[in-house]
């Protein structure tokens, strides 16, 4: 029920569908066997999902990449099934080199998850050499066809550019995010891996897959357990589902393959609302296909959740153990790109009101919506409803109000220097000079200071009434007072430790 401005996320969720099934159907008319078929459909839901580079192109240009990393590992897995210690060595290796190419942006994240989850798959269909020809096969029609449906058919970010991505948190050495979680990583799927062994000799891939996607997309202690926890209550509910849906269809085609596009959609819709959701879908997918294999018990479900926690419970203990990084430091840095947004915004748009028509506030208010879902994203631990810790529940709560009051004021202060009618006025300057000491009070001092350079340019000018320069008078005080609140939360000794 969230809300989908411009229905991009509704879409996103059909055009997966159209492109997944157009995957399965190439592989069917192929004459290719269930596995490879198999393998197209969930090749090309990867490919969807994972790419997600800012610029059309630069998606064709990833997409074309994966196979280069899918094919490899494609035959590596498929040729050590049968040698089990230098197989599970093998996967540890990809694991490592996966997370550590995140560090190359989008691109690299999505041919990291795109290796992953090709040796991920050789394990869930227990694929043998031989069946090699045809799964090259349908992976490559399968990315053919969701190409065709992606930059042909329905190119929707040709129309709709894709939301910026902030840029990861910087580092060096070990304290590089890409290369800590690499590392964490690793640690995580090497326990999930000896744990899930523990459990089945058949079915242990589940919580090394587990364990992989509890640390897509997290930064800290604190988002990695609650990704962990989200991840174990849809595991729950969709092996609840899947008991009520997989297990009596019995692997009849239809009807499975009907309610497989509605967990394809359902999947791509709420990724970016919620995890449980996605995971739901995932689980109950999972079934279905399970389903078709002609394998699925309700005993093999219930494996599914042990897996499950084993692979959740190796990545808690990474976390804990393996370099460890605190919410605290990773909230703190995200809120501090915030407040710098908040500033650069303000300063632009103020800059546009005083006739620099090269000062464009509007990218940078996408980039502060950007930071501030990662901010949410970062504070989702604390303001979780288990977190015992009330103080810095309520903390978290409060910096998260006053940032959407900012982004609010921001909003509105683009809107009125766009109105080309809207003249400049000295109080702007002075508003603004507030606004740049309120934020040094918090952060520190601002990377430049663009009040000066305006002052000088204005200094002439004189207070007017013009309806916009006192509209942007009003965002700017807006943004003064949220700024002034904001200081309380973020200077408490313990602000929003973890």
């Amino acid at each position: 029920m969230a809300p989908d401005p411009g229905l991009v996320r509704l879409r996103v969720s059909l055009r997966a569908v159209l492109g997944t099934g157009l995957a399965v159907t190439a592989s069917e008319l192929a004459g290719l066997s269930l596995p490879a078929s198999i393998t197209g459909g969930l090749a090309a839901l990867l490919a969807l999902f994972t790419v997600g580079d800012p610029t059309v192109r630069g998606q064709a240009v990833t997409t074309a990449l994966l196979p280069l990393v899918g094919f490899p590992v494609l035959a590596l897995a498929t040729v050590l099934h049968s040698v089990p210690a230098v197989r599970d060595a093998s996967w540890l290796a990809v694991v490592f080199c996966g997370v550590y190419a995140r560090r190359w942006g989008p691109r690299g994240q999505a041919l990291g998850i795109f290796a992953f989850m090709t040796f991920f798959i050789t394990q869930f269909l227990h694929a043998v050499p031989g069946q090699l020809p045809q799964l090259y096969a349908a992976m490559a029609l399968a990315l053919a066809a969701s190409s065709a449906v992606r930059f042909g058919a329905w190119c929707i970010e040709r129309r709709t550019p894709p939301p910026a991505i902030p840029a990861p948190l910087g580092g060096r050495g070990l304290a590089r995010p890409t290369t800590r979680q690499a590392f964490q990583a690793t640690a995580a799927c090497a326990f999930a891996m000896a744990a899930g062994q523990f459990l089945s000799d058949e079915r242990w891939y589940w919580a090394v897959g587990t364990a992989w996607w509890i640390f897509v997309n997290t930064a800290s202690r604190g988002e990695t357990l609650v990704r962990g926890f989200r991840r174990i209550v849809g595991t729950v509910t969709g092996i609840a589902a899947g008991l009520l849906i997989a297990v009596p269809l019995h692997g009849a085609p239809t009807p499975t393959a009907v309610i497989v596009a509605v967990c394809v959609w359902g999947i791509f819709y709420t990724a970016a609302l919620s995890y449980s959701w996605m995971m739901f879908f995932v689980t109950v997918m999972a079934g279905l296909l399970y389903g078709l294999l002609g394998v699925l018990h309700p005993g093999l479900l219930g494996l599914r959740l042990a897996e499950t926690a084993a692979g959740a419970l190796g990545a808690a203990l990474a976390v804990a153990l393996i370099l460890p990084v605190t919410t605290h430091t990773v909230t703190d840095r995200w809120v501090a790109r915030a407040v710098h947004a908040v500033h650069d915004c303000a300063s632009a748009a103020a800059r546009r009101l005083a006739g620099d028509l090269g000062a464009d506030p509007a990218p940078r208010a996408a980039e502060l919506e950007a930071l501030l879902g990662r901010v949410r994203f970062a504070l989702a631990p604390l303001v979780h409803p288990l977190n015992p810790m009330r103080a810095r529940k309520s903390r978290a709560r409060q910096v998260l109000a006053l940032l959407d009051d900012c982004a609010r004021e921001v909003r509105g202060l683009t809107v009125v220097a766009a109105d080309p009618d809207a003249s400049h006025d000295a109080r702007l300057i002075a508003a603004c000079g507030r606004v740049e000491a309120a934020i040094e009070g918090l952060v520190g001092a601002v990377p430049e200071r663009a009040v000066a350079s305006d002052a000088e340019a204005l200094g002439e000018a004189v207070p007017g009434h013009d309806a916009g320069a006192e509209q942007a008078l009003a965002h700017l005080h807006g943004l003064e007072r949220a700024l002034a609140a904001l200081a309380t939360p973020l200077r408490g000794s313990s602000t929003m430790g973890a």
